[in-house]
């Protein structure tokens, strides 16, 4: 690959460095108390796709080092994580606050997610991947209050029980359509050591959707990189989920030399972020198309552009009819879930675009919409987004199992979201009693460090203004410590 030339390569350097060491020197917090409350799902690097990772050029040491030895017969797949996450929040302006609001005052909270990984590939063809997961601790506000929630790693509902649960069941079967191979990127999603260049594959089961929609290499990870829920995920995207990210649905996927193109057929949950799921498919259902080409924007340097769509039919309110209830005077308040059963539907689109600027420096984007007028109902309160960001791996400063991002993300909501908030309604997330609107506009940054076999430490901070579209209150800091075990 060619190289920039010595002078540009020497100064981002130097700036990289300054960011880090910015980092490392971030003061230490205090020890958090454990407190009730849940986790989600998260995606490890080797979860992303071999065909991506062998475009988007990657760096030396890529793969995280694990605790504890792995499988050596490649039929059988046994691993697992722990992932620790420590925020706080000094006192922030606020002269008002709502049922729905990120708490004004000094908070701390930590959250935990352990997972078992396992799997046996039954033939050339065909695998069994099952993973169970155990989760505790608390979020900030319990998760109320920001759009861009700053932990994906906890769950809105702290009253879930807090008994280990399977995350993901599924068949995985492939068809080949090409005799050529290529090498595969084993992980707890794929057990292959290599697959028809040309293939059809086929899921059936228990997955979260954003193990293999939206994805990128530096932008879609809690366990070594970003925390904020509309860094790492498309914000806008309403993907079908249960309260702790996981829903039941088949996925194709065509692959070939250079493109690929994804479906899935899902399921949606009863209410806004429940945890059960409507066993209805004929009436409640999601679909999720991706259109992904493996090549960078930036003539001669890897790269991935990735075109996403989506629709869910679900028991969805409208915000135009809840603020015209409100206002014939039938509900104190606008009241987004005082209607009747009925199917209503939300659809977006979103870009993902992703592109090496060296070898060891990858520069993300996304960018997406919803129609705005139907409930936020899965994922969160966002009906349009725009983020960009840098991942810097350690190779580059000899330290090949190091990580350092700096994200930014603005997100917006739509004029019938606005007058919804504002006349005192709630959503799922949010809801301060009023609304002087302005985006949410969020900075993150993070240094990921390996210290030894497998563990992994990491200062971070995000900076939100405007939290919950509301310029009356914030800005928000919120110091971030991760602690991280791969076993």
């Amino acid at each position: 690959m060619k190289r920039q030339a010595p002078s540009t390569k020497f100064s981002t350097r130097r700036l990289l460095l300054a960011f880090c060491a910015a980092l490392v020197v971030t003061p230490a917090l205090p020890a958090p108390a454990q407190q009730p409350d849940a986790p989600s799902a998260s995606k490890p690097d080797s979860a992303l796709q071999a065909d991506i990772a062998s475009v988007v050029d990657p760096p030396a040491g890529a793969d995280p080092e694990a605790m504890l030895p792995h499988f050596s017969n490649s039929r059988f797949w046994l691993s697992g994580q722990a992932n620790f996450i420590f925020q706080a929040h000094p006192p922030f302006h606020a002269p008002y606050s709502g049922p729905n609001s990120l708490g004004a005052h000094y908070d701390k909270a930590t959250s935990r997610v352990l997972t078992l990984y396992s799997g046996v590939r039954l033939n050339n063809s065909t695998e069994l991947l099952v993973d169970i997961e155990e989760a505790g601790g608390a979020a900030l506000s319990t998760g109320l209050g920001l759009a861009g929630n700053t932990d994906l790693d906890i769950v809105r509902n702290p009253l879930l029980s807090k008994a280990p649960y399977v995350g993901r069941a599924m068949i995985h079967k492939v068809f080949a359509l090409s005799q050529d191979k290529i090498e595969n990127q084993r992980s707890f999603l794929s057990l292959f050591d290599e697959l028809p260049r040309r293939r059809l594959e086929l899921r059936f089961g228990k997955f979260s959707l954003p193990d293999f929609f939206d994805l990128n290499s530096v932008g879609s990870d809690t366990h070594f990189q970003f925390n904020n829920w509309t860094i790492d995920n498309n914000g806008a995207w309403d993907y079908a989920a249960d309260t702790r990210g996981y829903t039941v649905g088949a996925t194709a996927d065509f692959e070939d030399r250079n493109w690929g193109f994804r479906f899935a057929e899902a399921l949606m949950p009863k209410v806004a972020n429940g945890i059960d799921l409507v066993w209805r498919p004929w009436q409640v259902h999601a679909e999720d198309f991706q259109y992904e080409l493996r090549r960078g924007v930036i003539p001669k340097k890897p790269g991935a552009i990735r075109l996403l769509t989506y629709s869910n039919a679900a028991n969805m309110g409208i915000y135009r009819q809840a603020i015209a209830s409100f206002e014939a005077g039938l509900t104190p308040v606008p009241e987004i879930t005082n209607h009747a059963w009925r199917i209503t539907r939300k659809y977006g689109f979103g870009i993902n675009l992703e592109q090496n600027l060296t070898r060891y420096l990858t520069a993300f984007a996304r960018f997406s919409w919803d129609n705005g007028k139907t409930e936020s109902f899965a994922y969160t309160e966002v009906d349009q987004t725009f983020s960009t960001g840098l991942g810097a791996n350690g190779a580059w400063w000899r330290r090949k199992q190091d990580r350092a991002g700096l994200a930014f993300v603005t997100n917006a909501i739509g004029k019938d979201h606005q007058t919804y908030l504002a006349d005192g309604g709630l959503g799922f997330l949010l809801g301060d009693g009023h609304l002087n609107y302005g985006r949410e506009n969020i900075v993150e940054s993070y240094y990921t460090a390996h210290v030894w076999r497998g563990i992994y430490l990491a200062p971070g901070v995000q900076h939100i203004q405007n939290p919950g579209y509301n310029r009356d209150r914030g800005p928000v800091l919120v110091p971030t410590f991760r602690a991280h075990i791969e076993f």
